[in-house]
C-alpha cells in the first residue's frame, strides 16, 4: 500500500492537482477550465485535512475529536471535488447533515447514544455522490454499532468477551473463510448468505463447505471496502461481522464520520461530561474512545487516499 502521505504530497503540487482533476472531469464539459478553477481549492482541502490530522495526533485527547473531525471533513471535500466540479452547489450542503441526540447528564453512556441523519448536508451528500446511497438507508445509527464495526477495536471488545468482528481472510488473498457460526449469527442458509455478500465481492470462482466453515475462492482479491468487509490497518487481515446485529454494510469512512461528528459535538458542548471522562477514565467506553481516536488519525486519511489513488489509477488505464 502506498503511504497516504505520499499520495497527498503528490496531489498538493499545483500541476499534479490540475492534471488529476482534468482526468477526473473527462465526462464533464470544459474539463481544462474546471480543473484550473478547482485546483487551488482541491489543494487546500487536501493540505488542510492533512494538517488537521497531524495536529490531532500531537494534541491532547481533550481536543482530538474536533481536530480529527474537521481534518476528515476537509479530506472528504477534496475527494468530492474530484466527482462534483461545481461543489458546493448550494449552502445547504455545507451543514454537517447529522444531529446529535439531546442528552441527559445523569447516567449518560456514549455507547448507547445515537446520531440522527438529516436529508440535507455534507453526510447525505457524501453518501450520495461518493458511495451511491440516496437516501442513506438508515435514519439513525447507534454508537455501539459503529464502534463494533472497526476491526482495530477487536482486542478491546475481546476483553469484554465479545466478538463483533472475525477474521475471514487476508487482504491480498483470493480466499475467504466463514465459520458456520457466522451463518448461524445471520440466521441464513449458505445460499442466502452468499447472495447477501456477493455484491461486495469480486466474482466468486468456487464455493466449498468443509471443516465447519464456508470457503469462497474469488477470481481476485477483495478491492471494494465500501461494504461490510473491513481490513485491519496494521495486520491487514480482512474482517467481517460475526452476527446480523453487528452488520453495517457501508463504508468504514462513513463509520468514522459518524463517530467523529458525535465525539466532536460532545467535546464542544458537553464539556463537563467529556472532561470527567478524560480525567477519571471511569466508564468502560473510555478505552474504546481513546483507541478509536488513535486509529482514526491514521485510518481516515489512509482510506480516503486509497480512494483517490484508485481514481487516479482508473484514469490512467
Amino acid at each position: 500500500m502506498i503511504p497516504y502521505e505520499d499520495i497527498y504530497s503528490f496531489l498538493t503540487a499545483e500541476e499534479n492537482a490540475q492534471n488529476y482533476l482534468e482526468k477526473s472531469y473527462q465526462s464533464q464539459d470544459d474539463t481544462k477550465t474546471k480543473s484550473y478553477q478547482n485546483s487551488s481549492a482541491f489543494i487546500h482541502y487536501i493540505s488542510n485535512g492533512s494538517h488537521f490530522m497531524e495536529s490531532s495526533q500531537k494534541s491532547s485527547i481533550l481536543v482530538q475529536p474536533v481536530l480529527s473531525f474537521y481534518g476528515m471533513v476537509h479530506l472528504l471535500k477534496g475527494w468530492l471535488l474530484t466527482k462534483r466540479p461545481d461543489y458546493p452547489e448550494t449552502t445547504g450542503v455545507l451543514a454537517h447533515g447529522l444531529t446529535a441526540r439531546k442528552r441527559k447528564r445523569k447516567d449518560y453512556r456514549f455507547i448507547e447514544d445515537e446520531v440522527k441523519i438529516q436529508q440535507q448536508g455534507l453526510f447525505p451528500y457524501v453518501s450520495r455522490y461518493l458511495f451511491s446511497h440516496h437516501p442513506f438507508p438508515l435514519n439513525r445509527v447507534s454508537m455501539q454499532l459503529l464502534l463494533r464495526s472497526i476491526p482495530e477495536l477487536s482486542n478491546i471488545w475481546s476483553f469484554h468477551k465479545e466478538t463483533p468482528m472475525i477474521i475471514v481472510g487476508e487482504k491480498e488473498s483470493k480466499q475467504l473463510r466463514f465459520p458456520d457460526r457466522v451463518l448461524d449469527g445471520f440466521y441464513l442458509k449458505e445460499s442466502t448468505f452468499i447472495e447477501r455478500i456477493r455484491p461486495f465481492l469480486p466474482p466468486i470462482g468456487d464455493i466449498q463447505q468443509k471443516e465447519g466453515e464456508l470457503q469462497l475462492y474469488l477470481t481476485e482479491s477483495v478491492k471494494d471496502w465500501n461494504g461490510p468487509f473491513r481490513y485491519h490497518l496494521h495486520n491487514e487481515f480482512i474482517y467481517f461481522p460475526a452476527a446480523r446485529t453487528d452488520y453495517f454494510p457501508y463504508s468504514e469512512i462513513l463509520v468514522h464520520y459518524l463517530l467523529l461528528f458525535n465525539l466532536s459535538m460532545i467535546c464542544r458542548y458537553e464539556t463537563e461530561w467529556w472532561g470527567e471522562l478524560i480525567q477519571t477514565k471511569a466508564d468502560r467506553e473510555y478505552p474504546l474512545i481513546q483507541q478509536f481516536l488513535k486509529i482514526t488519525q491514521q485510518k481516515t486519511p489512509a482510506l480516503i487516499s486509497q480512494c483517490l489513488l484508485q481514481n487516479f489509477q482508473d484514469e490512467n488505464k
